[in-house]
C-alpha cells in the first residue's frame, strides 16, 4: 500500500514538473514572405537564435518563411490579431496601420543608408515605431530592404523619358504611386508574391526593388533590364502582437527589442556584403545592368511633389527633422 503510494507521488510529482517546463516555454510564430536565402530570413533565424540563448529556452522563435502564412497584408492581419506572433515586412505595408510611416518611403529623401539609420535606428524611429501600439502591434526594429532599382522588359531607364508608358509594380504605398505617375509610368500595386508570375506573363513590364531582393527573388530570369535608379530606400519592419508582447516579462521583453535590433545590424551587413555576388547573379542569368541613370532629374521630377502630399497631411516638422540628419 505505502509502495503504491510512493509511486503514485512520485508519477504524480513528474507530471507536474512536466507540465510546469511545458507551461515554462512560449512559442513565438515568425512570418515573412521572403524566401530563405534572402537576408531577412537569415536575420530571423539569427533572432529566434539570439533569443532562444537569452532566454535559456523560455522562449522559441518558429520562423515560418515564403508567405507560408500569408502575403504581407495577411501577416500584418494576422499580428494584428493575435494569430500571428511576430511578422516582418516592408514598411509600405505597415502605412496604411500607421500613415506617418509614409514618410520613409518618400523618393529621394535619404542620401545614403547611414543616413537611413541615423534616422530609423533614433528619436524618429522609435516615435514611428510607437504609432503602430494604437493597433494592436509592437513594433521591435527596422530592418533592411534597401535602395529600390527598376527592372523591366522594355528597355533601360536612363532618363525620366524612358520610364514613360511602362507598367511597373509597385508597393501601395502613396508615395511611390505618384512618384512613378510624375514619372510617366504606370504603377501597379500587387502582392508581392504574384510578382514573379505577372513579370513572367506580361501583366506588368517591370518592378523596382533591391538587389538582394531582386536576386533572391528569381526576377533576372524573367526580366531583361536592370537600372540603378536607386529612386528610394525601403525599411522593412519587424513586429510582434502587442498583447502577447506585453504578456512577457520586463527582462523577455527586453531581450526581444535587443535581438530585434542586433539581427537588424546583421541583416544590413550581409546585405552590404551580398551586393557584388548578387549583381554577379544578375549579369550571369543575362539581364543587362545599367548604371548611368540621370538620378537628379528623376529627383527634380518627384522628390518636391511627394514630398509636399505628406507635409500637407501631417506637417513639416518630421521631415525637417529627417533632411536634418543628412
Amino acid at each position: 500500500m505505502r509502495l503504491g503510494l510512493a509511486l503514485s507521488l512520485a508519477i504524480a510529482t513528474a507530471i507536474g514538473t512536466f507540465t510546469t517546463s511545458a507551461q515554462a516555454e512560449t512559442v513565438l510564430r515568425f512570418a515573412h514572405t521572403q524566401p530563405t536565402s534572402d537576408s531577412h530570413h537569415l536575420a530571423a533565424e539569427r533572432f529566434a537564435k539570439l533569443v532562444a540563448e537569452r532566454t535559456k529556452g523560455e522562449i522559441k522563435v518558429e520562423v515560418h518563411p515564403a508567405g507560408e502564412l500569408g502575403s504581407d497584408p495577411a501577416t500584418l492581419e494576422g499580428v494584428r490579431l493575435g494569430t500571428i506572433d511576430i511578422g516582418q515586412t516592408g514598411n509600405p505595408f505597415y502605412t496604411r496601420f500607421a500613415p506617418r510611416l509614409n514618410a520613409l518611403d518618400l523618393p529621394f529623401l535619404f542620401a545614403n543608408a547611414e543616413h537611413a539609420y541615423r534616422v530609423v535606428d533614433g528619436d524618429i524611429g522609435k516615435a514611428l515605431l510607437g504609432d503602430l501600439e494604437a493597433k494592436g502591434m509592437k513594433g521591435l526594429a527596422f530592418w533592411e530592404i534597401g535602395f529600390r532599382k527598376v527592372t523591366n522588359n522594355k528597355r533601360p531607364i536612363r532618363t525620366v523619358a524612358d520610364l514613360k508608358g511602362l507598367k511597373i509594380r509597385t508597393t501601395p504605398n502613396p508615395a511611390h504611386v505618384k512618384a512613378f505617375q510624375l514619372l510617366g509610368a504606370i504603377p501597379t500595386p500587387m502582392a508581392f508574391t504574384e510578382v514573379y508570375m505577372a513579370l513572367e506573363t506580361g501583366t506588368v513590364d517591370g518592378q523596382e526593388n533591391p538587389l538582394n531582393i531582386i536576386r533572391s527573388n528569381k526576377f533576372q530570369e524573367v526580366q531583361k533590364f536592370l537600372s540603378f535608379t536607386d529612386h528610394a530606400y525601403t525599411v522593412s519592419i519587424v513586429s510582434m502582437n502587442l498583447r502577447k508582447f506585453k504578456a512577457l516579462t520586463p527582462e523577455q521583453q527586453k531581450i526581444l527589442l535587443d535581438a530585434a535590433h542586433e539581427a537588424a545590424v546583421y541583416q544590413r551587413g550581409l546585405n552590404r556584403d551580398q551586393a557584388a555576388s548578387d549583381l554577379k547573379t544578375i549579369k550571369d542569368a543575362g539581364t543587362a545592368v545599367n548604371e548611368d541613370v540621370d538620378r537628379e532629374a528623376l529627383k527634380k521630377a518627384i522628390y518636391e511633389p511627394v514630398k509636399k502630399d505628406y507635409t500637407d497631411q501631417f506637417g513639416t516638422e518630421l521631415i525637417e527633422k529627417i533632411e536634418a540628419l543628412r
